[in-house]
């Protein structure tokens, strides 16, 4: 059998060719499957080096990124955005709390609830992140046709499971392009075994 040599850089290992696709309709769609991977790795990799430099991680960043679009956000919705444990809310929320990113405040009608703002540091980080993300969004939408952008709004807004769509669209200020009927049968299809498997 033959051995890796352990200092065979990580270009030599991506450029090896992986197993021939199989392009059946019930096979495995590994092409998007890691497309996806390594786009969502290398947009979040923009802001890691800030978010580190402070002690933070991308679970900060999710937080302070909600709060800061949404400024009044009860913990409740937040943890039905990020679909998380409110136990893993709870340390991440700590620490952006007593380091003055965001503020809590009771609610007049509930004082139960608490209702999360972000600190004029909080709104500052929270927009310099989006000012790395949004350049490398304008650097490919600028390489491709115009009619790129609102193909990627439908194809991600398609990719959210059908029951938060319009929840998701009206949230983000996007207008739905693609309606069920225009979304290959198979995404559904495997949406709603999803929904069988998961009870």
């Amino acid at each position: 059998m033959n051995e890796i040599s352990p200092r065979e850089n990580t270009a030599a290992v991506l450029s090896r060719r992986p197993c021939s696709l199989d392009l059946s309709p019930d096979s495995p769609q590994y092409d998007l499957i890691e497309l996806m991977f390594f786009a969502y790795r290398d947009f979040v990799s923009d802001a890691d080096h800030l978010l580190a430099s402070l002690g933070f991680g991308r679970a900060h960043h999710r937080v302070l990124h909600f709060v800061s679009r949404r400024p009044g956000l009860t913990i409740a919705e937040l943890l039905d955005i990020l679909k998380i444990t409110k136990q893993s809310l709870n340390r991440v929320l700590k620490e952006l709390l007593d380091q003055r990113y965001v503020e809590a405040c009771r609610g007049m009608r509930d004082r139960r609830q608490r209702h999360l703002f972000p600190s004029e540091q909080g709104r500052a980080l929270a927009a310099d992140i989006a000012a790395m993300q949004s350049k490398r969004f304008a650097n490919v939408f600028a390489a491709l046709s115009e009619s790129a952008r609102p193909q990627a709004v439908a194809f991600l807004l398609a990719m959210v499971n059908s029951n938060e769509q319009a929840k998701i669209a009206a949230m983000t200020g996007v207008v739905p392009t693609l309606s069920r009927r225009s979304i290959p049968d198979g995404i559904h299809q495997r949406e709603s075994s999803s929904a069988k498997f998961h009870g």
